[in-house]
């Protein structure tokens, strides 16, 4: 394998390529649950049409494909080269295994998202049931930037920001799709903001705090392209239980039975 790339495994079959640059936390696994249980309460992911913006290496897709809830086609996005890389080699992993699950729906884009869903773009418009990102959390010129380049456009504003986010999805997306993204808590005004500006109404949001007594350090929140307002506000994700394991949910989302076999 090429330097400094490793494998995690999401499943007894399914692993992923991962590297300093480009690896994953638990957001992406809250990110990728949130917006595919959405879709199970309007038939699952199968059959649709799905991007993820700023992919990485590719995790949020890559979970769907752990279970039932696989969408029919998934495009995942980045502007990193490198990043693009490990996903291909993700893929062509399992391709010479011809391990399950099928991943042959899975298409990286070496691409700028402010560029997606005009004509002649790399993915055409009014074309994705549902599209996914986890952006930078950072302003420019707040806190201290990160060091390397990948960092920096992982965290720091520095490529693109929620408005170009939003508009991207806006174009990608049917009417009636959704738009799902995770985001912390300090700029739950400007993602709701950047939303409405381009008709992704805002429908769920769920907070994600680390204990029940603790403020909440991430929000996802779908919007839904074209609809009329209402938002629904959950129960917020709880990450770990009274005992200072991971809490049943959690558990859950990450499709571990026991704390203990998370070594905890």
């Amino acid at each position: 394998m090429e330097q400094n790339l490793e494998w995690e495994q999401l499943g007894q079959t399914l692993k992923i390529c991962v590297s300093p640059q480009h690896k994953f936390g638990t957001d992406a696994f809250l990110l990728s649950d949130f917006a595919a249980r959405a879709g199970e309460v309007r038939g699952s992911l199968r059959g649709k049409i799905a991007c993820d913006l700023g992919t990485g290496c590719g995790i949020i897709p890559l979970l769907w494909f752990r279970g039932d809830r696989a969408p029919k086609q998934v495009w995942c996005v980045d502007i990193q080269p490198q990043a693009i890389r490990q996903l291909e080699i993700t893929l062509a992993h399992h391709r010479e295994q011809m391990a399950t699950p099928d991943l042959s729906g899975v298409l990286p884009v070496l691409a700028d998202l402010k560029n997606l869903g005009r004509q002649g773009a790399a993915i055409p418009p009014s074309s994705c049931d549902l599209v996914c990102c986890n952006p930078p959390y950072k302003q420019m010129d707040t806190g201290i930037m990160s060091q390397t380049a990948a960092d920096q456009a992982a965290r720091h504003e520095t490529l693109c920001t929620v408005e170009d986010v939003c508009a991207s999805a806006a174009r990608l997306l049917k009417f009636g799709g959704r738009f799902c993204l995770c985001q912390r808590p300090e700029r739950l005004a400007d993602v709701m903001q950047a939303m409405r500006r381009h008709h992704l109404e805002p429908k769920r949001l769920r907070f994600v705090q680390q204990r029940p007594d603790t403020a909440p350090w991430l929000f996802l929140i779908e919007g839904k392209l074209g609809s009329k307002p209402f938002l629904q506000v959950e129960a917020p994700v709880i990450i770990e239980d009274a005992g200072g394991g991971f809490s049943p949910e959690l558990l859950r989302i990450y499709h571990k039975k026991t704390n203990l076999a998370q070594g905890r």
